[in-house]
């Protein structure tokens, strides 16, 4: 995205700040092993590995929640606050890494199914180290998906059960 665009963005949604307010919805139904997840015209796929029942053919949700950490880094930082902030980014490459234990997911005792340790490596190549310093912490200030797993965040679930 050019510098241009972001900037009568920026106006744009400063002119009108209702139609910077959305509410993205992501859907996912059963398709065999597989979940397939839609988002407007976009599909994928989700499954999980064999010993939790799955067959292992396409990411696991746990790499779909870590690939959109990893992928907002890249494409936030290149894409959007790199022009914003006028720093020049020639690359930015991230990992994702965390500890989970599988044991918790089929409910043995003393193991727990939560993501921990999560750590998120960001390399970003720039000519000006400092600029690019400068959108990192701007990154970790907006990243919406940073955001969501290192802060506490509301959710609030329901279920529908139907006899079938």
């Amino acid at each position: 995205m050019n510098t241009e665009t972001i900037l009568n963005t920026i106006q744009l949604w400063k002119d009108h700040p209702e139609k910077a307010r959305v509410r993205p919805a992501v859907t996912a139904r059963a398709d065999g092993s597989q979940a397939v997840i839609e988002a407007g015209s976009f599909s994928w796929r989700a499954d999980l590995p064999g010993p939790l029942g799955g067959s292992n053919q396409a990411p696991s949700p746990t790499q779909l929640v870590m690939g959109a950490l990893a992928g907002c880094a890249v494409v936030f930082i290149r894409d959007t606050l790199g022009p914003l902030l006028n720093v020049p980014i020639t690359d930015v490459r991230a990992t994702v890494r965390c500890r989970t234990d599988f044991r918790g997911l089929l409910g043995v005792d003393g193991a727990i199914p939560d993501l921990e340790d999560i750590e998120l490596g960001i390399e970003i190549v720039s000519p000006d180290e400092r600029g690019a310093q400068s959108v990192y912490q701007a990154w970790l200030e907006r990243c919406p998906v940073y955001l969501a797993l290192a802060k506490p965040t509301k959710m609030a679930t329901t279920v529908e059960t139907r006899r079938g």
